[in-house]
């Protein structure tokens, strides 16, 4: 039986395949292109071709595939999990795990953990590769990652990063002093021009807002926190670095130098709100820093 459909607002403007991978948060730009290709994105009930152009308030009805079979092992790896019930899971992911297998991590990941702890109760709108999986952070950032166990939830929490509700706070700790105590980096995001594995400030990327807040600064560090607006691959990364001041330890947004103990950038996504798919409760789950943040801070004498 294939998922229910349900009606999407386009946000912004932009060509189908990029607006529907951005909607659908995690939903890739390949998978975006194959439903289009497929007919299962229509506008006015007409089926919408890849580079259609879309406006601001264009309704459109997505029709997701049924969810494949999928080669991925269930692997018995341990999960820190700050929060689980019927619809969501809530893991605190360790430095170091990838979140979804590709190319060079084809097993360990957080799917194949999920894949095992879930049996099959994981979400399928992001296909076989990502089943569950709404949002991202990268291998070498440590926190908070949300997983759907079902497509209703899955497009309740895509719904929520859309409309900037998922209320996302992470810790880190950047290279030199900031001016002011607090402030926002409203900077639009997209593929580096030349190094297509880095992401960059580009005129025409997609919007990227960072609000941040200094805790404390000391010996040419500062320790802030986050808030993410939107949810851009490398957003943190690439606006603190965009201001002159990227992430200890980050060598691939502008650090000097890798810091000894960190095994790349100082990032750690301590806290995550929702409303929850079902209940419709508002939701708080927090995770507290870990040993290896906590052992920089003290390197660096700050709070």
């Amino acid at each position: 039986m294939e998922p229910v459909s349900f009606p999407l607002t386009v946000p912004e403007p932009g060509r189908a395949d990029a607006v529907l991978s951005a909607a659908l948060d995690g939903l890739t730009r390949s998978a975006a292109v194959r439903w289009l290709e497929e007919g299962r994105v229509t506008l006015n009930g007409r089926p919408l071709k890849k580079n259609a152009r879309l406006q601001p308030g264009d309704q459109l009805l997505i029709a997701p595939p049924q969810p494949q079979p999928a080669d991925l092992i269930p692997q018995d790896i341990p999960l820190e999990i700050a929060y689980e019930d019927g619809d969501v899971i809530v893991v605190n992911k360790p430095v170091g795990m990838v979140v979804h297998p590709a190319p060079g991590h084809p097993d360990g990941t957080l799917v194949n953990a999920l894949l095992y702890h879930c049996k099959n109760s994981l979400s399928g709108i992001n296909g076989e590769l990502r089943p569950g999986i709404v949002h991202r952070i990268d291998r070498d950032t440590s926190g908070l990652i949300i997983a759907a166990k079902n497509d209703r939830a899955h497009l309740s929490l895509a719904a929520q990063l859309q409309d900037h509700s998922l209320f996302r706070l992470y810790h880190a700790v950047a290279v030199g002093a900031f001016r002011e105590d607090s402030g926002t980096v409203s900077a639009p995001i997209g593929r580096h021009k030349t190094d297509r594995k880095r992401m960059a400030v580009t005129p025409d990327g997609r919007e990227a807002v960072t609000h941040w807040q200094v805790v404390d600064a000391q010996n040419g560090c500062t320790h802030l926190t986050c808030r993410l607006e939107t949810g851009r691959t490398h957003q943190i990364r690439v606006h603190l670095a965009h201001i002159g001041h990227p992430l200890l330890g980050d060598t691939v947004y502008g650090a000097k130098k890798p810091v000894p103990g960190l095994a790349g950038q100082c990032l750690h996504a301590a806290q995550l709100t929702f409303t929850h798919p079902s209940t419709g409760e508002r939701l708080t789950v927090e995770a507290p820093l870990p040993d290896w943040f906590q052992a920089v801070l003290s390197r660096y004498g700050l709070t």
